[in-house]
């Protein structure tokens, strides 16, 4: 399979030099990226290790634990034959005393074309973009954005239901510490799609409904209008105080089970960003059952990093001027 004159054209207009979030992306360019995910989705049915990256080097510096995120990051570097270089605070120099822009900066000058970034405080992968000549590409940074989780619950959605225009996505629980709500909301909007809020008052922001979205407190009450159910997981590492009385009663509100899978519509899809806490978002059976996208959500992630990774290596050739 090769990209097509359309595809490359389309690809050849992008110029962003990094992707701090999706609040700022238009419709074709959350739009391009997906194709793009699709793209390495179809091509990687033979697993050959493609070439796209090759001579490239992606730094993954994360300053706050991760699995999936950070597994998905490298392997899809890898997929595309860039060279890795994986760093983690723990250990570091960081607990000697080094600043946040000095460790990032020692590490661009190892050669990294392309950093991705995690840390607990918003705006840090935006400050790096200040300060650093390789691309940026956030990887999640407090509460504020995990703009690739977010790509890859649409590009999931859109996978299973052709089209985001009109379709009803209703996030529950925790939005008020969640990252990944806000990159949901800002790109499932740029794709015309209708976004429902739903959770205990604590944990919903002030004014959300400037984003557009619709806001619900009970959960009962938005199930046969919603298309996607995306479950948030509660952030208790980011909580600080008490939100709701115990966790029984969370789940017993806002959780997703058998009862309550019977009320949607049938062909609901079940999302979960992950990690799940079974037993409190989601019961074990819905988990594992056949409306769950979760495990889908996991492998579409490794295409969507594989996309985002080369469209900006494309902006870093075009600026360094290198065929």
């Amino acid at each position: 399979m090769s990209v097509s004159n359309e595809a490359t054209a389309r690809i050849e207009r992008w110029n962003r030099r990094h992707l701090l979030g999706l609040q700022h992306l238009d419709a074709s360019e959350v739009e391009l990226i997906l194709d793009h995910a699709a793209y390495f989705k179809e091509l990687q049915s033979t697993r050959v290790k493609l070439e796209h990256l090759n001579g490239c080097v992606v730094g993954n510096l994360f300053f706050e634990p991760s699995t999936r995120t950070k597994t998905s990051f490298s392997l899809a570097a890898k997929r595309l034959s860039a060279d890795t270089i994986d760093w983690t605070a723990t250990g570091s120099s960081v607990s000697k005393g080094e600043t946040f822009i000095d460790t990032a900066l020692t590490i661009e000058s190892m050669g990294v074309d392309l950093m991705v970034i995690r840390h607990s405080s918003p705006g840090a992968p935006e400050l790096l973009s200040k300060h650093l000549r390789a691309g940026i590409l956030n990887a999640g940074d407090g509460t504020h954005e995990h703009p690739t989780q977010g790509l890859l619950d649409i590009f999931t959605i859109r996978e299973q239901l052709q089209t985001l225009a009109g379709k009803t996505v209703t996030l529950v629980g925790d939005i008020k510490h969640s990252r990944v709500a806000r990159s949901n909301i800002w790109g499932l909007k740029a794709l015309g799609a209708n976004v429902i809020v739903c959770g205990p008052p604590t944990l919903i922001p002030p004014e959300i409904e400037r984003l557009g979205v619709e806001v619900a407190h009970r959960f009962d009450d938005v199930l046969e209008r919603s298309d996607v159910i995306n479950l948030l997981r509660v952030q208790f590492e980011r909580q600080r105080g008490a939100f709701f009385p115990s966790i029984a009663e969370y789940a017993h509100l806002f959780g997703m089970n058998r009862s309550r899978l019977k009320k949607c519509h049938p062909d609901v899809l079940v999302l979960a960003p992950g990690p799940i806490n079974r037993g409190v978002e989601i019961t074990p059976d819905v988990a594992d059952g056949g409306h769950s996208q979760i495990l889908n959500q996991v492998t579409n992630g490794l295409f969507v990093r594989m996309a985002c990774l080369h469209l900006l290596a494309q902006t870093q050739i075009r600026d360094k001027g290198v065929e």
